[in-house]
């Protein structure tokens, strides 16, 4: 399986387009369409949101999984775009019947509450992704299911729409929302649905009886965990590891290998803790030769260097098997590149991450400065083209994290990537069919 180490936006999409390849299904687990997903195959971008990228292999089933939650509005979008694309989807794109559905008041309340006087700005997409959380953990939400169900679906936008448009105006003033024309829409969206949904659980389960391989793909990153996260700025669902068990209904003991990302530097979106943020020149030129702005609102992202007690504390999470480090070549041009090895508080080393957002202002990182190469690394293929100081980078970063790295992506394309032979080993084993 396949998660983000740092703050999300890892690359993610390009590594599952990669791997995908040799599985028989990608699954993902977690998140909404807050979460988009760039590959780029020769030069063609395709920007995945809601569907996993094992819809651009012909021969790869997707499945969305029960953790994730589904605006119906947005997954047709983004299937007609996949249709018009030639992509294959219908037959090869399956949603579970047990995710949560993401209503339009889910957006009015969170738009709402992110704006609100005095409120903390988490700094959310305002897309309905928490509020739809909430409503699941709440035991009041609509499923997959239910909205296939008219009658059903009809009694609880009425019930639901009343309750929320009284929240929303006593506390946010916020306009209500019309009951009809929210069940005409999602009714008339249901029947498009439908032929997607089935029990994804057992369609997973039945292909791992039938001896195939399943990729399971991430969203978000490690960071970001509502539980391990630096909350509460996080995501609303579980990007660890063991989020995959729970999001798909596969069992924990089935996963193999867990494979987690990282860029060569850092970077997140919105507010809270970045202890390695960079607002100098330097992290302005990551930003623009990294081209971190968000693949689904634009946002630029924030930016910084490396961070290896967070990368520690991923593994541990996790249990990262492997690592994958992203974006290589946007190191390229630095003469020198700090990496941060430690925290301190007060003058003392720091061993564990702070449970506190406010944890992180006390923290004081310390440095240590590699060596650049100077040299393009773009689109490299074969470890042993890398410049020295290049492969001492990474071979610093295996050190310090106890983690063997097996993949390094050297530019933006599909093919722009270096695969260690261990790691393809195992991937082609963990891939091959059982019995």
């Amino acid at each position: 399986m396949i998660v983000g180490a740092q703050w999300g936006d890892e690359g993610k999409g390009k590594i599952v387009d990669v791997l995908s390849e040799s599985f028989s299904v990608v699954a993902r687990y977690a998140g909404g369409h807050n979460a988009g997903h760039t590959v780029i195959i020769n030069g063609k971008k395709f920007i995945l949101q809601l569907v996993p990228c094992g819809v651009l292999r012909t021969a790869c089933r997707s499945v969305i999984g029960n953790g994730v939650v589904l605006d119906p509005v947005a997954f047709l979008k983004e299937v007609a775009a996949l249709r018009e694309a030639g992509l294959r989807v219908d037959g090869n794109l399956f949603v579970s019947n047990r995710a949560q559905v993401i209503l339009p008041y889910h957006r009015m309340i969170e738009l709402a509450a992110e704006n609100a006087p005095g409120r903390v700005k988490i700094g959310t997409t305002s897309r309905g992704i928490g509020p739809a959380y909430e409503d699941k953990m709440g035991r009041r939400g609509l499923r997959v299911a239910d909205l296939l169900d008219l009658d059903l679906l009809k009694r609880h936008i009425e019930n639901a729409v009343h309750e929320k448009n009284m929240i929303a105006h006593a506390l946010f003033n916020s306009e209500p929302l019309d009951a009809d024309k929210m069940y005409a829409e999602y009714a008339a969206a249901a029947g498009k649905i439908a032929p997607f949904v089935c029990d994804t659980a057992l369609l997973l389960n039945r292909a791992l009886d039938a001896g195939e391989s399943i990729l399971f793909e991430g969203a978000q990153g490690t960071m970001l965990d509502i539980d391990h996260g630096t909350y509460p700025f996080v995501t609303s669902s579980s990007a660890t590891s063991g989020g995959a068990a729970t999001g798909t209904g596969v069992a924990p003991n089935a996963i193999q290998y867990v494979i987690g990302l990282t860029k060569a530097y850092c970077t997140r979106v919105g507010g809270g803790p970045f202890p390695t943020e960079d607002k100098s020149e330097a992290g302005q030129m990551l930003r623009q030769r990294g081209n971190e702005y968000g693949a689904v609102t634009g946002r630029p992202r924030r930016t910084g260097w490396l961070d290896l007690p967070l990368l520690r504390y991923a593994k541990m999470v996790n249990g990262l098997s492997w690592l994958v480090v992203t974006k290589l070549d946007v190191l390229d041009e630095l003469a020198e590149i700090p990496v941060c090895v430690g925290y301190k508080v007060d003058g003392k080393k720091m061993v564990e991450i702070p449970a506190q957002a406010s944890g992180y202002e006390k923290l004081e990182c310390v440095y240590q400065k590699m060596p650049g190469w100077k040299t393009s690394t773009v689109g490299l293929t074969e470890f042993g083209q890398l410049p020295k100081a290049a492969r001492d980078y990474l071979a610093f970063v295996e050190k310090e994290t106890g983690v063997n790295i097996g993949m390094v992506s050297t530019g933006p394309d599909r093919d722009q990537i270096i695969v260690i032979d261990d790691f393809a080993k195992e991937v082609q084993t963990a891939s091959s069919p059982k019995g």
